[in-house]
């Protein structure tokens, strides 16, 4: 296997980006939780395997220009947060050259909120490709500690300036009984437990000291390349007239995100000294879709950057899929919302990331007047 360049290139990389802006919110470190929208090479620590495609050029080939384990041409949104708030990229979490006094990436490909037992008990378990739970990357946060704070109260005394990103999760927990296709309502029935897991994992990180928290909802998936092929055959109603999005998966986004949005509500209350924001992925993506222009991108049916032809005209094929052979890139990835079917470019990455930072799509922005120090 080809191994990876080694943290502290990247490290040397994002040292010469970083925008040197000086926010309202200074934080000491950012500690990021998530699946493979974040996941900044945890997979990959140990070399590239040879079936991970998501290894692979055209993955990485802007900004860093080779890849990094990112599912993405480019940066993620805990990149350009990291950078806007004057902190250096988050090493992975499993990176065994580097330090994490700044920060650390526990987020890895694949995880969902709930334990391979809940699949399991659900007839799930062949179904789900998990490599590290929500609550498992508690775990590997609570085996960091002493290699980067002294004793308990150094602990909660760093934690209390950081910034914790819990998400998102949710999506690759309903990928399980989607893609084993069950019925729909099977899958909504999951939805309490997958908040509700959420839930118990930013109270574990409020006992630790946390008190600000960025907490991102699930992704309109009904607009994604790779479930508009492999539903190919629904009834025309199930098809948004103006987005082309298949609606039953895109309600069951927003019923997680509105669940997910109360749960917050009432945590809230319980933690009054406890700043909690949710963060949306929902509504930009749906307005990628609808007002393109205004972002820079094409005016067109969603559509991978990445892929090769195969059912319909959203260039997304199973057998040939980004990273692949057969499968090729876009001319211009900033010209495209949707990187390789399942992700985002690092164009889409960006536009979310100044949301949330500054609003409109965060509850409240991270970066918003009364963060102010």
């Amino acid at each position: 296997m080809n191994k990876l360049p080694t943290f502290l290139s990247l490290l040397l990389i994002s040292s010469v980006y970083i925008n040197p802006l000086v926010s309202a919110k200074q934080y000491a470190a950012i500690f990021n939780f998530g699946d493979s929208l974040v996941d900044a090479g945890n997979l990959c620590v140990d070399g590239i395997p040879a079936y991970l495609a998501t290894a692979r050029l055209p993955y990485g080939m802007n900004f860093f220009g080779y890849p990094t384990g990112r599912c993405s041409d480019g940066r993620l949104v805990i990149d350009f947060i990291a950078q806007e708030l004057g902190l250096p990229l988050l090493p992975p979490s499993k990176a065994k050259n580097a330090t994490f006094h700044r920060g650390a990436n526990f987020a890895i490909t694949g995880a969902t909120a709930l334990d391979i037992s809940f699949f399991e008990g659900r007839g799930l378990g062949k179904n789900i490709w998990n490599s590290g739970s929500l609550h498992t990357q508690l775990k590997w946060f609570e085996e960091m500690k002493p290699s980067i704070c002294s004793s308990p109260q150094e602990c909660r005394d760093l934690f209390r300036r950081s910034l914790f990103v819990v998400g998102e999760f949710g999506g690759n927990d309903y990928n399980a009984p989607i893609f084993s296709f069950r019925k729909m309502h099977e899958v909504h029935e999951i939805v309490p437990f997958v908040v509700e897991s959420i839930m118990k994992a930013i109270e574990k990180l409020i006992a630790e000291g946390a008190v600000e928290f960025v907490v991102p909802g699930v992704l309109p998936i009904g607009c994604f390349p790779v479930y508009l092929t492999i539903f190919n055959n629904e009834p025309v109603t199930n098809y948004g007239a103006q987005s082309g999005c298949l609606k039953n998966f895109n309600t069951l986004a927003w019923v997680h995100n509105s669940m997910l949005q109360r749960a917050i509500v009432k945590l809230r209350s319980k933690y009054p000294g406890v700043r909690i924001i949710y963060a949306d992925y929902f509504t930009p993506i749906v307005q990628f879709i609808l007002q393109p222009e205004k972002f820079g991108f094409y005016k067109q049916t969603p559509r991978a950057c990445c892929g090769a032809p195969g059912m319909g005209s959203y260039n997304f094929n199973l057998t040939s899929k980004c990273g692949d052979p057969g499968a090729t890139s876009c001319a211009d990835p900033k010209t495209h919302w949707n990187w390789d079917g399942i992700h985002l470019t690092e164009a889409s990455y960006g536009h979310i990331a100044k949301g949330w930072l500054y609003g409109p799509y965060a509850d409240p922005p991270i970066l918003s007047r009364d963060s102010a120090q």
